[in-house]
């Protein structure tokens, strides 16, 4: 197994944790988050530790095992401080605002583009040029963040388009006469 996968995982204070057959469930301060555990993985809760472990007997348990740590991780960490992703828009003209569920994004296009805000994310735009998605749950931050990023990937000649924030865009050279 590997060095994450043994390494255990301490709650936080104001934290909950529930294991019942396989379904871990985490309460915290932001909300409930549940997930549930391969066959393969065992589950010890001490106190406020939780350590991960494969069960004998089957193919791959190792693997499961410090998989379903980073997930129980994930989950601790959602509800306890919560995940956020920066988008930036770079473009003459390339705005966000939002309405209410919709995310209304002018990209460059003939027509306006709308994202519906999923159930449990919040969307804020501080400025016209950047969008903040936030909420407990790891991957629906990371899915809606690569959806809106989707509507418009950054282009390599110029850099315009939706890029996340830490993004580094390598331009290539322009075609030379």
């Amino acid at each position: 197994m590997s060095r994450v996968g043994k390494k255990p995982i301490e709650l936080p204070k104001g934290v909950e944790l529930s294991v019942k057959a396989n379904v871990v469930t985490v309460k915290g301060a932001k909300g409930s988050l549940s997930h549930t555990l391969h066959d393969a993985v065992e589950v010890k809760v001490e106190g406020n530790v939780i350590t991960f472990a494969p069960r004998a007997g089957f193919e791959k348990a190792n693997v499961q095992a410090g998989t379903a740590r980073a997930l129980v991780n994930n989950l601790v960490t959602g509800v306890s401080q919560g995940f956020t992703r920066k988008l930036n828009l770079v473009g003459v003209g390339f705005r966000a605002a939002v309405q209410g569920k919709n995310l209304n994004l002018t990209l460059g296009f003939s027509h306006p583009v709308v994202f519906e805000i999923p159930d449990g994310l919040t969307v804020t735009c501080p400025t016209q040029t950047e969008i903040l998605v936030a909420g407990t749950d790891k991957q629906m931050v990371g899915q809606a963040a690569a959806n809106i990023r989707g509507f418009r990937p950054p282009e390599p000649y110029q850099g315009k388009g939706v890029r996340y924030d830490n993004e580094v865009v390598v331009l290539k050279e322009a075609k030379k006469k």
